[in-house]
Order: structure tokens, then C-alpha cells, then sequence
């Protein structure tokens, strides 16, 4: 058993314990941090170390500039530093407050800087030969609106104690982040140049602080998975990390119509510069320059996605995998929570609890004037076909699970087999979390029973070792697994991913010819029903379903008991329609009553193992 789950019983709520500064000469200056005890484990933590000049003035909506000279004063990072402008949001603001931690983030336009996390390192300096560590890139969440790496839930110092380095970056959001002006100093998508601008910072320093420049793993979570999609498409990131782990989101949606189009994010940004009183003549993005940073905050929300055909995201992903123009030489992790759909509804109408065939049909069209190439009715009927008539909220989580189908699971499921399918010589991992958690219930409201969107952040950052009080021994074990199945991943990018004795079920594979990719092996870690138990044989058989594929008229039925795959074939079936269908033939599937009831129980992560 991981042995972080031996040290829990010895811990107190003050797991970290703070020691002697450290201080170490970077490309932005002398950096002084804090040598902390974390499990009874050193590491070494720096806090707000710049990367970047300070993006403001003429540097406004332009890609960021690294540092010019290395500042002359020391570095103070043994404390939080500025967090990235951003509208009010409660992301993640629950885990704050649920742990006692909650932290007032100050915000400025100066913040692209980063947290570094390294354990050992003054044992471990390249000058004295010890081996480098592998580093963990880390990009949070928000919707690209929100979000900072100084949020309570990303101290990753006990994510580190696994003998990883960790890094986690600030990146401009909202407006200030990806705002479209059409010309060369207003780009669009400078937030994922602020994200490439520290990769290539920690490449070039990562190895004073202990850090391998040659094993690094970009990993995120929401936005930030959206954003490690990016990166691998992007042809700027090219040899810039090893491999990548993406937490539910990817850019993938409709391959002949982006969400947003060059024109459409131009003129959205036009809008934004009128409500600022700034005229759309040629020097319009001056103007905005010159208006006092806070007013951003004031104004009607920028429509914010990322934007195609630039030079950072030149063309879309599906064609990127198409014509091989992407980075195919890393390993993957890519996967999502079993319910990201909870509590969706409430973006697009807050008050609804009961919808009509004709009510889902109209949030259908609502949600296709984002999406695109939605078919209302045939979603609409798919979505209510086994539904309970007599449940009156059945329609609104029928609702809730088609929007986590497309924009969470599809999309991430979907890359995940695009990319093994175009790059069959890495490891490429898809997986489902399964695992129900009664921290996140008392935390987010996620409701009993459900698995909810950001549900895999604390177990990844070991919550359970800094606040044992908080969560229940089997949350600690899960934890302790997930962090030694990521970090073991960024060491090796090997499949076998902790030492826990997790059942295989067993094994299938389709025709790879087919656009399909070959020798799925299916996992589920069922933490609390050991193999072989009745209650974990339930578990596993209650979820059969018969799924028939047609491909080129050649017939092949294939039956499966399994938990989630279901939810595959949903992805298969409706987002295979929408974002761009690469399988030749069709699926005709139908799900037992049983999945759509959701009556199953258990807990366990859900994983895919793609060759």
C-alpha cells in the first residue's frame, strides 16, 4: 500500500511544517524560498517567481516577453504573490473554505509568475551528479476566466513528496488573456502563450532547482486540460515536454465550425472596446491599453474560447490529427469524472426543474448557437428515449448529462482515441473516475452518489495527507493511489501505474483500419469491493449492455459487461456526429435501463489502456 497512507495516523492538520530559506540564481534573478517538512519529507518551495514581464501598457493583450534582465533585488518567493485579473467566480472556492484555508486572492495584471514545489533539492543538484527529477507542469482550471495557482487546492507540496518536481504557472484569463484583435500585438490566445513562455522558463532553469529539462508532464484539469490540448496541437510547443495528462476537457468540438470564429472573436472584442468607450477605428486596441485595468471587470464578459487559424492554434484539432501536424511524441493520459454534467443546467437557466420534449429542444438550439451542427431533434430524443416520465427532474439531468456528454466526455474521449489512433507507438491512457467522495458533497454540493466535475482535483494534490480530519481513510488511499498513478506516469509513461492490486477485467480490440483504435484493455479499481466478492460481481455485471458496429457492411456484435463504457459509446455514436465522424460505418447501441436509472454503486477510477 502506498506508504503515505502508513503516515497518516502520525500526521496533525499541520502536516507542513516550515524550516530554513533557500536561494537559488535563476534567469529572473536570485530566488529565495522556504525548505518546508511535508510528511516528514523536505522539499523546497518557491512561490511567485516571475517569467515574464509584467504584461501591461503596450504589453496588453500582446504575447508575453520573457525577462529581460535578471532582477537586482532578491526574489522574495517564500510567500503568495499576485494572482491573474478575473471576475468574481466560486471556482473551487468550496475547497477553500471546507479547508480551512480559505485565502483572499490578491489580483493584478502583473502576475505571470509560477509556484515551484522540489523535494530534496539541495541533495539532489545537478553539480553534485545526483539524478534529475522529472517536473509536472501543472495548468489550473476556471473556463479560461478564472482561476490561479495560489487557490488553496493546487499547493502541490505534498504531490511533490512523491519525488516529482511540481510547477504550476499563472496565465492571463478572460480578456486580458484572449481577447482577439486581428493584428500581431493583439494575437488572441495570449493566455496559452503565457503557458508556453513558462514551459520554456522551466526549461531553461528547472535544473537549478532539481528538475530533469527532458521530463517534463504538462497536466490540467477543465480550462487547464483544454489548455494541454492546445499545446500539444500547437507547433510553438514543439519539444517542450514529454508528456501529458488531461483532467476532463479537450478542444475538440465540431470539425467544420470552431465554437468561435476569427470574425466572430474580433467582433466580439469591438463590442467589448464600445462598452469601454473606446471607437473601432485603427487605434481601438490602444484605447484599450489606456483604460484602467478594473473597468475590464465592469463591462458585459468577453466571449472567451480559444481562437483557430492563428499561429498559435493554426488549424483545428481534427485536421491537426488528419494530416499528422501535431505533437505525436509524447504519451497521454486523458480521461473524466463519471458525472461532469452535474449542476450544467444551471449556466444556461438556473431555475428550471422539470423540461418538456419541447423545453429540452429549445436548450438544444440554445447551446447549438455555441456548439454548432447540434440536430435538436435527434439529441432530443436520444437524450429522453428510456427516461422515467413519472420523475420529475429526470428531464433536467437527462439535460445535464447531454451537456457533460459534449462538452466534458466527448471531446476528451474522442482526442484521447484520435491521438492513439495517429500515434500508435505511445502510451496513450483513457480513464473514467468513478470514485464517490464525501468530502465533495460537504465541499461543492456535488449530490450523494455522484462524481462530480472537479471531483479528481484533491485526491491529485493529496488533500486527504494535509486535512486527515476531513476526509475518511478509504479518500486517503484513493488519493495516495491517484498521486503514485501520476507521478509514476510522469517518471515512465509506463501503464502500470501503482503497486495496488487492481482487477483487470478483461480485454477487447476492433479493427484499427476502421478508424477505431486497437486493444482496449478496460481497468476498474474497485477500492471498496474486492474481486471475487458478490457485491463487486454486481457491480461489474450490472452495467451489460450489447452495442452492434457495422463497419463497410461487415457485421461484428460485441458484448461487454462493464460500469461506464456506456457512456463511450454514447460519446461514439452522438459526438462522433457532431465533431467530425473519423469511423467508416455506424454504431447502433442501446444502453440498459439500469445505467440510465444510474442504480449502480461503488467506487474506482475507470481506465482505458489505448496501444
Amino acid at each position: 500500500m502506498f506508504k503515505l497512507t502508513l503516515l497518516i495516523y502520525f500526521v496533525s492538520i499541520f502536516a507542513i511544517q516550515f524550516a530554513n530559506s533557500i536561494e537559488v540564481n535563476t534567469t529572473s534573478g536570485v530566488v529565495r524560498g522556504l525548505t518546508i517538512n511535508v510528511l516528514n519529507t523536505s522539499v523546497n518551495q518557491f512561490l511567485g517567481i516571475p517569467y515574464a514581464e509584467p504584461p501591461v501598457g503596450g504589453l496588453r493583450f500582446a504575447k508575453p516577453e520573457p525577462i529581460k534582465k535578471p532582477l537586482k533585488i532578491i526574489i522574495d518567493a517564500t510567500k503568495t504573490g499576485n494572482s491573474c485579473l478575473q471576475l468574481p467566480s466560486n471556482h473551487l472556492g468550496q475547497f477553500n473554505t471546507a479547508t480551512n484555508s480559505d485565502i483572499d486572492l490578491i489580483q493584478n495584471e502583473d502576475c505571470l509568475v509560477l509556484n515551484i514545489w522540489t523535494p530534496n533539492t539541495s541533495k539532489n543538484s545537478s553539480s553534485k551528479g545526483s539524478p534529475l527529477k522529472p517536473v509536472m507542469f501543472w495548468i489550473y482550471g476556471g473556463s479560461l476566466t478564472s482561476g490561479s495557482i495560489f487557490m488553496t487546492p493546487y499547493n502541490a507540496s505534498v504531490l511533490a513528496t512523491n519525488d516529482v518536481v511540481l510547477v504550476s504557472t499563472n496565465y492571463r484569463l478572460g480578456p486580458f488573456g484572449f481577447l482577439y484583435g486581428g493584428r500581431e500585438d493583439a494575437p488572441g490566445n495570449v493566455g496559452f502563450y503565457d503557458q508556453l513562455l513558462a514551459l520554456k522558463w522551466v526549461r531553461d532553469n528547472i535544473h537549478l532547482l532539481g528538475g530533469d529539462r527532458d521530463h517534463i508532464t504538462v497536466f490540467g484539469q477543465s480550462a487547464g486540460s483544454w489548455s494541454v490540448s492546445a499545446l500539444i496541437i500547437s507547433p510553438l510547443s514543439k519539444g517542450l515536454f514529454k508528456r501529458a495528462i488531461m483532467e476532463s476537457g479537450a478542444h475538440l468540438y465540431n470539425k467544420d465550425r470552431d465554437v468561435i470564429s476569427k470574425q466572430e472573436a474580433l467582433a466580439s472584442a469591438q463590442k467589448l472596446a464600445e462598452q469601454l468607450k473606446c471607437n473601432t477605428s485603427e487605434q481601438w486596441i490602444q484605447c484599450l491599453r489606456g483604460v484602467d485595468a478594473k473597468e475590464f471587470l465592469k463591462t458585459e464578459s468577453l466571449y472567451v474560447f480559444p481562437v483557430e487559424g492563428t499561429e498559435f492554434l493554426p488549424i483545428s484539432i481534427q485536421k491537426a490529427f488528419e494530416t499528422k501536424k501535431f505533437n505525436s511524441d509524447i504519451d497521454l493520459i486523458a480521461g473524466m469524472t463519471l458525472d461532469e454534467e452535474s449542476g450544467f443546467i444551471s449556466h444556461f437557466d438556473p431555475d428550471v426543474h422539470n423540461l418538456t420534449a419541447e423545453g429540452f429542444k429549445l436548450l438544444v438550439s440554445e447551446v447549438n448557437d455555441i456548439y454548432h451542427g447540434l440536430d435538436a431533434e435527434n439529441v432530443t430524443q436520444f437524450y429522453l428515449k428510456n427516461i422515467d416520465p413519472k420523475d420529475p427532474g429526470a428531464s433536467v439531468r437527462a439535460f445535464e448529462v447531454f451537456l457533460g456528454d459534449l462538452i466534458m466526455k466527448c471531446p476528451t474521449y474522442l482526442f484521447a482515441k484520435q491521438f492513439a489512433t495517429n500515434a500508435p507507438g505511445n502510451n496513450v491512457y483513457a480513464y473514467e473516475l468513478t470514485f464517490e467522495s464525501q468530502f465533495m458533497t460537504n465541499a461543492t454540493g456535488c449530490p450523494p452518489g455522484m462524481v462530480c466535475h472537479s471531483a479528481d482535483v484533491p485526491f491529485v494534490f493529496g488533500r486527504p495527507f494535509l486535512y486527515p480530519d476531513q476526509f475518511s481513510h478509504e479518500e486517503t488511499v484513493f488519493s495516495g493511489d491517484i498521486m503514485k498513478m501520476w507521478t509514476n506516469f510522469a517518471k515512465t509513461g509506463h501503464h502500470k501505474w501503482c503497486e495496488r492490486d487492481y482487477p483487470i477485467l478483461d480485454s477487447y480490440s476492433v479493427d484499427s483500419n476502421h478508424g477505431l483504435v486497437s486493444h482496449y484493455y478496460l481497468i476498474v479499481v474497485a477500492i471498496n469491493h474486492p474481486k471475487g466478492s458478490p457485491k463487486y460481481k454486481w457491480y461489474v455485471g450490472a452495467m451489460a449492455y450489447h452495442s452492434r458496429w457495422t463497419p463497410g457492411g461487415i457485421s461484428r456484435e460485441l458484448t461487454f459487461k462493464r460500469q461506464l463504457i456506456g457512456v463511450h459509446i454514447v460519446a461514439r455514436c452522438i459526438c462522433g456526429k457532431l465533431f467530425g465522424k473519423q469511423i467508416r460505418g455506424a454504431f447502433h447501441y442501446q444502453i440498459t435501463k439500469e445505467y440510465l436509472k444510474r442504480s449502480h454503486t461503488g467506487t474506482g477510477i475507470f481506465r482505458v489502456n489505448i496501444f
